[in-house]
């Protein structure tokens, strides 16, 4: 004879001293002082979607040291445009994240 699950209410909501696992890990990484590195890598692993392939496809290197966004550009053209936009890509990095991240931006 099979059995059915049976959706109960009562055994399914959050029991108290149980922290969602977001929750743990953000105080993981507050806990650890690991918060500004992870930040770092996540723009660096979400560079296109933050700037758009166009640019990313044209970006060789990408790394922030000290509150500083270095870029290698391949592109003069474009790294000159790059150049007036700093403080959009500064906004957009920070507004990404949440936090004041990046203060600068350096093409290397």
């Amino acid at each position: 004879m099979a059995q059915h699950y049976r959706f109960d209410r009562e055994k399914a909501s959050r029991r108290p001293g149980i922290t969602p696992l977001k929750e743990a890990i953000d105080m993981m990484l507050d806990k650890y002082s690991l918060r500004n590195r992870f930040d770092q890598s996540f723009v660096v692993a979400h560079w296109d979607k933050i700037m758009g392939s166009a640019i990313a496809t044209r970006t060789k290197k990408v790394y922030i040291k000290d509150q500083i966004l270095f870029l290698q550009i391949e592109s003069a053209p474009l790294r000159n445009e790059l150049v007036r936009a700093k403080p959009k890509i500064i906004e957009l990095i920070n507004r990404e994240i949440g936090t004041n991240l990046v203060e600068d931006v350096v093409f290397i």
